[in-house]
């Protein structure tokens, strides 16, 4: 049996299907700094599980965003890399980055209690 093909109300919709939680868009931003092995990309996403890193990763393969490299060496280990198709997203996220920096300078001239601990693109716009 086939999958049904997908149909999108609008090119935003096509994007979530992609990147439409939270952890993808953070996983990106890291892996945009160069290849990682999955104990470092868990290092960085904070909060995130083994399970739901790995399912992410498998997801955002087979979307060919990003790429997965085993070194069959001891012991084994796998590295993640963006792919030059997901470096396509990279103007998404540098959009969202600006948008939420914006939306902490609001917060902050409320009274409120918001930072930025990580305030540079770099990583997603090489």
């Amino acid at each position: 049996m086939s999958e049904a093909e997908p149909i999108y109300k609008n090119g935003v919709q096509a994007t979530l299907a992609v990147m439409g939680n939270k952890w993808k868009p953070l996983i990106l931003c890291h892996l945009g700094h160069g290849p990682m092995r999955t104990a470092d990309i868990r290092r960085n996403v904070t909060g995130i599980s083994p399970k739901v890193l790995t399912e992410q990763l498998r997801e955002l393969e087979h979307d060919g965003i990003v790429t997965r490299k085993v070194f069959n060496e001891v012991p084994p280990h796998v590295e993640y890399s963006v792919t030059e198709y997901g470096k396509t997203l990279n103007n998404v996220l540098i959009a969202m980055s600006e948008w939420g920096e914006d939306r902490i300078k609001i917060l902050q001239s409320q009274g409120q209690n918001a930072s930025l601990l990580f305030p540079d693109h770099d990583g997603y716009e090489n």
